[in-house]
């Protein structure tokens, strides 16, 4: 059985994820899902695109991938986003988000 997740969805080339980002976090962790957004603390202020920067980082970390497989498309200057990564599935987003996310 899939479970639908409403804030992940495929694309042709890997999945889009929505983000709710809070900055100046005591250490980089996905908390989990709260409405339509994955929730990611991080260390990096919001200043400069310092916290983008290290959303990119750390979400390529998470899943396995380089950097530059994954985008902000939106959101940049805000705490909700929506990021692609390419070259990823679906369930390939889910079993890496398994043990970080509450049942």
């Amino acid at each position: 059985m899939v479970i639908k997740m409403p804030w992940m969805t495929s694309t042709a080339n890997g999945v889009r994820i929505q983000v709710k980002v809070q900055p100046r976090s005591s250490k980089n962790e996905i908390t989990g899902v709260t409405g339509d957004f994955l929730r990611v603390r991080l260390t990096a202020p919001p200043v400069e695109g310092e916290a983008n920067k290290a959303l990119v980082k750390y979400l390529g970390q998470v899943f396995g991938c380089a950097a530059g497989r994954i985008k902000i498309l939106r959101g940049a200057a805000g705490r909700c986003k929506l990021v692609e990564v390419t070259g990823i599935t679906e369930e390939a987003v889910r079993q890496q988000l398994k043990p970080m996310l509450p049942e």
